[in-house]
C-alpha cells in the first residue's frame, strides 16, 4: 500500500488510540452510562436482562441459555449496537429449550437483508419443535442485520462517512469497539449471544437481489459434522469450500463450532418449495444429534447431490441486455455459450462461455448488467491435473453469499 493510501481500519484505529483519554472522560458522563454494559469485556457469563420488553418479550445484553426454563420457548430480543438515532437495534430471538441436556444447535438468518426465504426457513423450522419433547437446545436468531432487514437490502446502511453499505457477512467475529457499526454490533452478537451457546450451528442465506442461485450449500467438508449435516440435506449442489474470512460460518469454525450455510434460492421473495427442501434438511440434523425424536427424512442421497469443490465466474465485459442460453441447474460443458449482451439497438456486444464442465448454479436475474457484474457462476470439481486457462476459483468480488 502506497504511503498515500491509508487503509480506514489502520486510520480508525490510530485515530481511536489518540482520542483514548477523551474517551476515557466521555464514558464517565451520564450520557454513556447506557452503554456501560457493552463496552464491558465479554467475558462475563450468564444472562443480563435490560429490564426492558418490547412488545411483551424482554430484551437481553448477554444470554446464557443454561439460565432459561427447560420445556419452554422464549421469545426475547438481544439488544445490538446503537442507532443513529441513538437507540438500538434489536435482534429477534427464539430459544427453544428441551426438558433434557443435550447439543446446543444455532440457527441463523438475516445476516443479509433480503435474504427472505433464510429467515422463513428458520421461522418453519421453530414452529415445528416442541420443547417438552426435545433434548438439548435450539436457539433461532432471525434477523442479525436488522437495519437491512428493515428495507430488505443486502447491505447494512452505515452513516460513518457518509451515506455507506456494509456487508455484514464480511465483518465477522465482529469487534465490539471497531471502526463501524457493523462490526460493533457482530462482535456483540457473537461475544455475548452465539459463540456462548452454540455447539453446532446452520447460518442460512439465499442469493443476494439480482442474482438467483439454485438451492446449494458452502461449507468445509473436511471437518466431520459439517460433512455429516450437509449429507442430511436433500439438496442438489454443495460447494465443498470454506470460502474466506469474514463470513459468520467461519467464525463459528474458528472458535471450534463446526458450521456451514445453506443457500435457499432467490433473494427477497419466499420460495415455498425450495424453503421446505432446506426444513426437511434441518429436522434431520436435529434428528441425528438426538435434539429431536424420529428418523431423519431425505438426504443428499436422495438428492444426488452434486459436489464442487471451485466454481467459475462469468463477468459482464459490457453493458447492455443479457439473455441466458442456458438455465439455472443445467449442467454444462466447457466451451459452451451460456448468455449474449445485446446493446440498445438490439446488436449482440458480447458472448460468454464457461471455460469448465459443471453446473450453472447461478444466473443474473436483472435483465441488463454494468460492466464487471457477475452474470453467472459455474459449480465444478476441480480436475487432479491443472485446469485449463480461465477456470480460476470464484472470487471474493463475486462471491454470492
Amino acid at each position: 500500500m502506497s504511503p498515500d493510501k491509508i487503509d480506514r481500519r489502520d486510520f480508525m484505529a490510530n485515530s481511536i488510540a489518540a482520542v483514548g483519554t477523551a474517551t476515557t472522560l466521555a464514558a464517565q458522563s451520564p450520557a454513556a452510562a447506557a452503554q456501560e454494559d457493552a463496552s464491558k469485556p465479554a467475558a462475563q457469563s450468564g444472562t443480563i436482562f435490560t429490564g426492558e420488553t418490547i412488545q411483551g418479550k424482554k430484551v437481553v445484553s448477554r444470554l446464557d441459555v443454561s439460565d432459561l426454563e427447560p420445556g419452554q420457548k422464549h421469545f426475547l430480543y438481544f439488544q445490538g449496537v446503537q442507532s443513529p438515532a441513538g437507540q438500538n437495534w434489536y435482534v429477534s430471538v427464539v430459544v427453544i429449550k428441551g426438558v433434557r441436556p443435550g447439543k446446543r444447535v444455532t440457527l441463523t438468518s438475516g445476516v443479509h437483508g433480503d435474504e427472505m426465504s433464510s429467515i422463513r426457513t428458520v421461522q418453519t423450522v421453530i414452529d415445528r419443535l416442541e420443547p417438552t419433547e426435545m433434548s438439548g437446545t435450539v436457539m433461532a436468531v432471525l434477523d442479525i442485520a436488522r437495519p437491512a432487514v428493515e428495507s430488505m437490502q443486502r447491505r447494512w446502511p452505515n452513516s460513518g462517512r457518509g451515506a455507506d453499505l456494509i456487508d455484514m457477512n464480511r465483518e465477522w467475529p465482529g469487534d465490539e469497539n471497531g471502526a463501524s457499526a457493523t462490526s460493533r454490533h457482530a462482535g456483540l452478537l457473537f461475544n455475548r449471544l452465539l459463540k456462548p451457546n452454540s455447539d453446532l450451528a446452520i447460518d442460512f442465506h439465499t442469493g443476494t437481489t439480482g442474482l438467483e442461485i439454485a438451492p446449494f450449500l458452502i461449507g468445509d467438508r473436511t471437518l466431520p459434522d459439517v460433512k455429516t449435516m450437509a449429507e442430511l440435506y436433500p439438496v442438489g449442489l454443495m460447494w465443498d469450500d470454506p470460502a474466506y474470512p469474514g463470513v459468520l460460518h467461519n467464525a463459528f469454525v474458528d472458535v471450534g463450532i463446526p458450521c456451514f450455510t445453506p443457500e435457499v434460492g432467490a433473494a427477497r421473495i419466499l420460495d415455498q418449495d425450495v424453503i421446505a427442501s432446506f426444513v426437511e434438511g434441518t429436522l434431520n440434523v436435529l434428528k441425528h444429534y438426538g435434539v429431536v425424536a424420529g428418523s431423519p427424512g431425505r438426504t443428499a442421497t436422495d438428492a444426488n447431490m452434486m459436489i464442487g469443490d471451485a466454481a467459475f465466474p462469468i463477468i459482464a465485459t459490457h453493458g447492455g441486455l443479457v439473455e441466458f442460453l442456458a438455465k439455472l441447474n443445467d449442467d454444462v460443458k466447457a466451451g459452451q455459450k451460456i448468455a449474449v449482451q445485446r446493446n440498445m439497438f438490439g446488436e449482440v456486444v458480447a458472448e460468454y462461455a464457461t471455460a469448465a464442465d459443471g453446473r450453472l448454479a447461478a444466473c443474473r436475474t436483472d435483465a441488463s448488467s454494468d460492466p464487471g457484474n457477475v452474470l453467472a457462476f459455474i459449480l465444478f470439481k476441480r480436475p487432479e491435473v491443472t485446469p485449463q486457462r480461465g477456470t480460476e476459483t470464484y472470487t471474493e468480488k463475486s462471491y454470492p453469499e
